[in-house]
């Protein structure tokens, strides 16, 4: 495992790059709604990307076909935009996004509930993206002696009481300098990788109603649960600082 520390600079080009993709999550969150189609969602996302100087990060990475990874119901993630797939009310659709801004990058997830969704659906919703801030706030707990294994214990610890699965086969990552890096951040206690300042990492926990196994499409891509169960996914870049305190940069 080699982790690329960031100096003052770089954390300042991945900062900017985090920044556009938060606004652009910002427009998102009034335009996501029922009737559009996933591919939809993939051109506004690429749109506004080149309209503010960035390239989308995962458009052609290791051959994906989109600029953004659309997920929906049981798609865990990597869902590819198509035109035929239509958003309906009740669905649950998560759209992952990356933005390469001259050459720094950042990667968010958000997810989004269409219309009126199942309570029990709601509620992975809410239990999962406060999963993302309980990994969070762990390191600001821990602040200069974090390890990899207290951001996934509080995750997992979290969602576990709500005997939710946790995807096993996927996990976070470092990020920054290239869509993905070194350290992983598993969702489950499996690494105990001290997490040093200089350290940008993507944190996204990926939570389903089921078990928590999964299996790959035919299109070499999506990622469903096994079990057909309903999936979330939220997901924040974070630095850490000199003093070992996280900064949220999406």
């Amino acid at each position: 495992m080699s982790v690329m520390v960031k100096n003052e600079e770089e954390i300042e080009g991945i900062r900017k790059s985090c920044h556009m993709l938060r606004d652009l999550f910002d427009e998102l969150d009034g335009y996501v709604r029922a009737g559009l189609s996933t591919k939809d969602i993939d051109a506004f996302c690429y749109d506004y990307i080149v309209k503010h100087g960035g390239k989308p990060a995962f458009l052609n990475f290791e051959g994906f076909p989109g600029s953004a990874c659309v997920s929906v119901n049981d798609e865990v993630i990597h869902g590819i935009p198509a035109s035929k797939r239509i958003i309906r009310d009740g669905d649950l659709v998560t759209v992952d996004l990356g933005i390469n801004l001259n050459g720094f990058f950042s990667d968010s997830a958000h997810t989004y509930e269409i219309g009126k969704v199942p309570e029990k659906v709601h509620q992975l919703n809410v239990v999962t993206r406060e999963a993302l801030y309980k990994g969070i706030e762990a390191i600001e707990s821990s602040k200069g002696k974090t390890r990899v294994s207290d951001i996934s214990r509080a995750i997992y610890d979290h969602v576990r009481k709500m005997n939710y699965g946790v995807v096993r086969d996927y996990c976070g990552h470092g990020v920054g300098l290239a869509v993905h890096e070194d350290p992983l951040i598993p969702n489950y206690v499996s690494s105990n990788v001290r997490i040093k300042p200089g350290y940008v990492i993507a944190i996204e926990p990926m939570i389903t109603l089921g078990k928590g196994d999964v299996r790959v499409l035919p299109n070499k891509w999506t990622v469903v649960t096994k079990d057909k169960s309903v999936a979330c996914q939220w997901e924040h870049t974070v630095a850490i600082m000199p003093d070992g305190s996280p900064e949220i940069l999406t």
